[in-house]
């Protein structure tokens, strides 16, 4: 495709890779390839823009460049646009670049873009009752890390400690997780459930431990972002799951690594995205 009108980029400064320099790397970047930057949006500090304010500028592509949870909120924000999104890897995680570019960084995502070697495409999405999880989703009691990584990123000390404790007796003796229907996995469930989107429909992992100290390892893991080399259960590729918390209660999750109170039954289904993102290679 042709990358030809005004370009707009949404940063975020707290997102993993958003130094000042990156930023101003990737702005020289649009130069050298002939993109015009005629805007940049600090998202939180600016709002994100919705798609009457880019269709009255002009813009027919905007470029994100942030974490999983900050592209989520743009995207989702600008369904039924009908212009594209330029998905930029400028997180920790970032799932949703890896499967629209490979592992390719933003400056060579963007060149590829300058030289029109980008299609446009609407991948699967989980949808939720609380939104769509463009690039993965975490569910059951072991989401009661994520409080405590956010304390760590804000080194509260105190607030880490008390996370910590709370984190760890959810997960240990909280009320699991059961995939309900169709019913796979463990009886007694998990403590955490992943489930991540693809051409083929979710992949499903759940994970668990056998003993305390296996559940603290989780727990580190998570804070680490690399649970995934934990146990679990490869439980398969579906395009829909309900699942139930074991005592009836609210379900923790995180989609796209952004918390959500669920209720005690939970459907997940596969979905089209709708609106056009960019890809310019395969994600593996």
């Amino acid at each position: 495709m042709s990358a030809m009108g005004p370009l707009w980029l949404v940063v975020n400064s707290a997102s993993g890779s958003n130094t000042p320099a990156a930023i101003d790397a990737l702005e020289d970047c649009c130069n050298d390839h002939g993109l015009t930057l005629a805007r940049r949006i600090d998202f939180p500090d600016d709002p994100l823009p919705n798609a009457t304010t880019l269709d009255e500028a002009g813009v027919e592509t905007l470029a994100v460049y942030a974490g999983d949870g900050t592209i989520n909120a743009a995207v989702t924000a600008l369904y039924g646009w009908g212009g594209t999104i330029l998905v930029l890897p400028g997180g920790t995680m970032n799932l949703l670049a890896q499967r629209l570019h490979g592992d390719a960084d933003a400056q060579d995502i963007l060149s590829r873009f300058g030289s029109g070697a980008a299609r446009r495409v609407r991948p699967e999405v989980i949808r939720t009752a609380h939104g769509d999880a463009l690039a993965g989703l975490l569910a059951g009691p072991g989401t009661s890390w994520y409080a405590v990584r956010e304390a760590m990123r804000e080194a509260d000390i105190a607030a880490m400690a008390d996370s910590a404790g709370e984190a760890f007796a959810e997960t240990t003796n909280g009320a699991m997780l059961r995939c309900r229907d169709p019913q796979i996995g463990r009886s007694e469930g998990y403590p955490l459930i992943e489930l991540t989107p693809g051409p083929w429909g979710m992949q499903i992992d759940a994970y668990y431990a056998e003993n305390a100290g296996e559940f603290l390892q989780q727990g580190w893991a998570l804070l680490r972002r690399q649970f995934r080399d934990g146990p679990h259960d490869r439980l398969g590729l579906l395009d829909r799951i309900a699942v139930a918390n074991s005592a009836g209660e609210p379900v923790g999750l995180l989609i796209d690594g952004e918390p959500a109170q669920g209720r005690a039954q939970e459907e997940f289904v596969m979905a089209a995205c709708e609106v056009d993102l960019l890809a310019t290679g395969h994600g593996g």
